[in-house]
């Protein structure tokens, strides 16, 4: 090698190293600890976490409801809103928030399940029997129908869309149960126009809140997918319970979904699955545990319901590790910034993020930085406009820019990162990494700020 060279690449070195020693590089550690974290997870059916013993102590924030019209609107025009305010104000105690479904038709003991006053209105219907007594649903191209329904979702929408404490929305209201099938009644579907208003209808009454839609109407649901909707399935887990030759899983949704349109729509919003019959079903038959599990994950599960049954015996472990992988899991796997900042300076830092959960965050959530004067105990707050909606899973790299008051004394500074809500500006996610303190945020380094 040539001096000049050996000189040069000396410099380099030199130069190099001195720049290392001026940084802070942190790498946290992972940990594989069980997170609550909204939008996602094991939702609780007609019961909250705080009550629900089935729970058995594992995390869930998200807890779902449905419900008849009659029970909503009992009086034309008189909605029940103390029920949905209650049912929120619950939730929001026992650390969920509330999903829910509107429905129009069942198949219990029950003559009607639309309120009287609307068939008295001359709404036409048709009755129709499954397996037990007579029952009616409304006439849903009907304008009678329309005028009243249609309202009833505008003025939900009017009062909860964007509710701190609302979590999901569930396309309903057509077919049993709101599942958008008429199947064993001989009644038929309302008319494809129909379908698809009440689609728009819920779309445009909820734009702020996450829409998913059973993927039982192939022409709806490709509908509700355009218009940015996640989906939804009520029979995970069926492995051959209603016949030796189909089941739901291998025989019914591939096919539905590749006809609908939706195998991507989890990029934008989320997919649902409901357990068939409950785990126990899963137990006594000998199913796969674990299988049915990885299908759900195949499909970018974010929420599992299992209709706040108990957990069979010898299964726990299945469920733990389904929730170390449902919807969105955020690993800060590198943070990276100078040591030493001046004050009124901007100071850079870099970041590379993992999400390794199957799906991404559909809500906006921000990231978000404090200093803690170390001498006063003084903190200050910062607030990027970094959301992490939409980090699919991977690596995402992030830098933000923390700027510094002019008048920041010169000390040194305990620096700590959060992602936070939007509204309160306090920690709102569970990060799968160590460190996390009581008030929720991590405490990462120290920041001399000062002449540089």
């Amino acid at each position: 090698m040539r001096p000049t060279t050996a000189i040069a690449a000396a410099l380099v070195c030199s130069l190099a190293t001195a720049a290392a020693e001026t940084k802070v590089t942190l790498v946290p550690h992972e940990t594989d600890a069980l997170l609550a974290n909204p939008g996602m997870g094991w939702q609780t059916f007609h019961h909250f976490a705080n009550e629900d013993e089935n729970l058995a102590g594992l995390p869930s924030t998200s807890a779902y409801f449905r419900f008849y019209w009659r029970d909503v609107e009992p009086a034309e025009g008189q909605i029940d809103f103390a029920k949905f305010d209650d049912l929120l104000a619950r939730a929001h105690q026992a650390g969920q928030k509330l999903a829910f479904r509107l429905m129009c038709a069942g198949t219990t003991k029950d003559y009607m399940y639309v309120p009287r006053w609307l068939k008295d209105k001359g709404c036409p219907g048709f009755e129709y029997q499954r397996n037990g007594p007579k029952h009616w649903v409304p006439d849903m191209d009907s304008p009678i129908f329309q005028q009243a329904h249609f309202r009833l979702i505008r003025e939900l929408g009017k009062r909860y869309d964007g509710h701190p404490d609302l979590d999901l929305l569930d396309i309903g209201s057509v077919g049993l149960w709101g599942e958008w099938h008429m199947s064993g009644t001989g009644v038929d579907l309302p008319t494809l126009e129909t379908r698809l208003a009440i689609i728009d209808l819920y779309c445009d009454a909820f734009p702020k809140t996450p829409k998913v839609m059973l993927i039982g109407d192939e022409q709806g649901m490709k509908h509700a997918v355009g218009k940015g909707c996640g989906w939804r399935a009520d029979c995970l887990g069926d492995m051959g319970g209603f016949s030796k030759t189909w089941n739901h899983m291998e025989g019914f949704y591939p096919q539905q979904i590749a006809k609908t349109g939706a195998a991507q729509a989890w990029q934008v919003a989320p997919v649902a699955f409901e357990t068939c019959w409950d785990m126990r079903k899963w137990k006594q038959e000998g199913w796969d545990i674990g299988y049915i599990f990885d299908y759900a994950l195949k499909y970018h599960v974010s929420y599992l319901n299992n209709k706040s049954a108990p957990i069979p015996q010898g299964t726990r472990h299945e469920v733990e590790r389904l929730l170390r992988k449902i919807g969105y899991r955020l690993v800060l796997r590198r943070l990276e910034h100078q040591k030493s900042a001046a004050p009124g300076s901007s100071l850079p830092i870099s970041m590379v993020w993992e999400n390794v959960g199957v799906a991404p965050p559909y809500r906006d959530y921000f990231l978000a930085f404090r200093l803690i004067d170390m001498a006063t105990k003084k903190a200050s707050t910062f607030v990027t406009d970094t959301s992490i909606k939409g980090w699919l899973p991977g690596k995402t790299p992030i830098t933000a820019s923390l700027k510094l008051p002019p008048d920041a004394p010169s000390t040194q500074y305990e620096l700590a990162l959060a992602i936070v809500d939007p509204d309160t500006k306090q920690p709102a996610i569970r990060l799968a990494i160590e460190g996390r303190a009581e008030d929720g945020w991590y405490p990462l380094s120290r920041i001399d700020v000062g002449k540089t």
